[in-house]
C-alpha cells in the first residue's frame, strides 16, 4: 500500500503532524509506503524520524518549476498513491492529491474542495436553541495534531496519545556543542569558577505577523531576571533567519555575557534549532513553531499567548504553561493589532513571566528527581 500525506505549510502545524505520523506508521507497519509532501526546507526537520519513506518537495511559490503544482502533480500521478491524506485545508492541497492520480483523498471538506475528496470529513457540529428556534454552528477541530488524527482515523487506524516527537542527528548535536561552546565558553568570567549553569531560551520571533511578539524590551529584563535568580544561568535568544535584528536587540538590551543569540550564526538550520531546544531548560516563547519543536523534545515551556485561541496550537506536553489575558478584544487572530494597543500581551509582565517560569523550571525538576 501506498500513503500520501500532504504535509502543512507552517513549521508548528507540521510538527504537531508527527502524532499522525507515527500513528500511521505503527499501523501499518513497513508493508505500507509513506511518502510526505512539504516544503523542501522541511526535510531537515523531520530528518531522523522513522516514518516517512521518501519525501516529494512542493512549494507552489517557489522559483524552481520542479517544485511547483503541475511538475508535482505529474510526479505523483508517475508513483500513484492508494491513499492521500491532506492534512492542510486549503483547496490547493485536495487539487495536488487530485491532480496527482491519488485513489482515496481523505480531508475535511472546506474552502469548496469537497468535489475533489473521496472521503469529505465534516467538522463536528454543535445546537445552539434561542427562542425555541434551533441554530447550527461549526465546531473546528481543537488543533492540527487532533485534525491530522481525524484524517488517520478515517482509514483505520487507531488514535494515539498526541505527543509530539521530533530528532535530533549527530550533525545537528555536533553543531550545537560548536554555537554553545563559542557563545559560553567555560568560565563566562575569571571571576566565575562555577559550571555553567541552566540553558534558559527565549523566542519571541513567527512568521504569522508583530501581534505575536511580546518585545525586545521585555524579554532583555526577563533575561537579566533569570541570571539573578538562577545561578550560572546562560540565556540564549532563539532566532530565525528574519529575525536577527530583534535578537540582536534583546541582546543589546540586557547588556550581560550570559545574555547571547543565535543571530549572527551564518545558517540557522532546523537541525540547530532541535538540538538548542531540546537542550533548553525551560524555553519561553510567542506561540510560534519553537514552541512546538520543544514539545517534541519534552523541554518546559511558557508560551506566550496573545491574539491566537490557545486551542488551535495545543498538544500532549507536559511541563506546559499558557499564559493569557482574558480581555474582551481576543483572541482575534489577526496578524496585526486592530485596536493598536497590544494589550493582550503588553499587559503581561516581566514580573508574572519571570515567576512563572522559575516555578516551571523547579516543577520540571522535582518530576525528574
Amino acid at each position: 500500500m501506498h500513503i500520501l500525506v500532504i504535509l502543512p505549510r507552517w513549521v508548528g502545524d507540521l510538527v504537531m503532524t508527527t502524532p499522525m505520523l507515527r500513528a500511521v506508521r505503527d499501523h501499518f507497519g513497513p508493508a505500507a509506503r509513506i511518502t510526505g509532501v512539504a516544503k523542501p526546507m522541511f526535510a531537515e526537520l523531520l530528518e531522523g524520524t522513522p516514518w516517512l519513506d521518501q519525501m516529494v518537495f512542493y512549494d507552489r511559490h517557489s522559483r524552481d518549476p520542479a517544485r511547483r503544482f503541475r511538475a508535482v502533480a505529474r510526479q505523483l500521478r508517475a508513483d500513484r498513491a492508494d491513499i492521500a491524506l491532506i492534512v492542510p485545508n486549503s483547496l490547493s492541497s485536495a487539487s495536488l492529491a487530485w491532480a496527482g492520480g491519488a485513489r482515496r483523498r481523505v480531508g475535511f471538506a472546506r474552502h469548496g474542495r469537497r468535489w475533489l475528496l473521496t472521503d469529505p470529513l465534516v467538522a463536528p457540529r454543535a445546537v445552539s436553541k434561542k427562542g425555541g428556534i434551533a441554530s447550527w454552528f461549526r465546531v473546528e477541530p481543537a488543533s492540527p495534531a487532533g485534525h491530522a488524527m481525524d484524517l488517520a482515523a478515517r482509514i483505520g487506524v487507531p488514535r494515539q496519545p498526541l505527543t509530539l516527537e521530533l530528532a535530533t542527528t549527530p550533525a545537528d548535536e555536533s553543531l550545537a556543542d560548536d554555537v554553545l561552546a563559542r557563545l559560553f565558553p567555560t568560565p563566562i568570567s575569571a571571576a566565575t569558577s562555577e559550571p555553567l549553569g541552566p540553558l534558559v531560551v527565549l523566542n519571541d520571533n513567527g512568521a504569522y505577523g508583530p501581534s505575536k511578539a511580546w518585545g525586545a524590551d521585555r524579554f532583555a529584563a526577563l533575561a537579566k531576571l533569570a541570571i539573578d535568580r538562577l545561578p550560572g544561568a546562560r540565556v540564549l535568544v532563539h532566532c530565525g533567519p528574519g529575525d536577527r535584528d530583534d535578537a540582536r536587540a534583546i541582546v543589546r538590551l540586557a547588556g550581560h555575557p550570559a545574555v547571547q543569540s543565535l543571530a549572527d550564526e551564518p545558517k540557522l538550520p532546523f537541525g540547530l534549532s532541535k538540538a538548542v531546544l531540546r537542550r533548553a531548560a525551560v524555553l519561553v516563547t510567542s506561540d510560534s513553531g519553537p514552541r512546538h519543536i520543544a514539545a517534541a523534545f519534552g523541554t518546559p515551556t511558557v508560551v506566550l499567548h496573545g491574539p491566537m485561541d490557545p486551542r488551535l496550537s495545543r498538544s500532549d506536553q507536559r511541563h506546559l504553561v499558557e499564559m493569557r489575558l482574558d480581555l474582551p478584544c481576543s483572541p482575534c487572530g489577526r496578524r496585526v493589532c486592530p485596536l493598536q494597543h497590544h494589550d493582550c500581551l503588553r499587559l503581561l509582565t516581566v514580573d508574572d513571566v519571570g515567576s512563572t517560569m522559575l516555578r516551571l523550571l523547579e516543577d520540571a525538576g522535582s518530576a525528574l528527581a
